[in-house]
């Protein structure tokens, strides 16, 4: 089991959920933030955390269509190129590395406000 995070987090960005993990596995868009489901280690820590209930685990996705589009696109995020980058983010072990992404993927970034 891994964690994902919904539309309660976009242009929200609160990032409680960030200072929490203790894997640092939560990647920051430019209007959402990511769990990478390979660096997570399932904790639940950014669950509780979260002011805005955006986080839901991976099972509750697969039951949940309107939940499940954020679980696959939680997968482009780290899977496929984002825009205005050549390759994919990948698993980087942890996302103070290389700072905040400042890019989501297209279906976040063209998600209603």
């Amino acid at each position: 089991m891994t964690y994902v995070i919904g539309a309660g987090c976009i242009d929200v960005l609160d990032r409680s959920c960030v200072e929490v993990c203790p894997v640092d596995c939560i990647y920051v868009g430019e209007r959402k933030s990511y769990i990478n489901g390979n660096e997570c280690i399932d904790c639940g820590a950014c669950e509780v955390e979260c002011p805005v209930d955006a986080v839901f685990t991976d099972r509750a996705a697969r039951r949940d269509p309107a939940l499940d589009v954020f679980l696959e696109d939680s997968r482009a995020f780290f899977e496929k190129p984002l825009p205005g980058r050549d390759e994919p983010l990948g698993d980087p072990g942890g996302a103070r590395r290389g700072g905040d992404a400042g890019v989501d993927t297209e279906f976040v970034a063209g998600y209603p406000a």
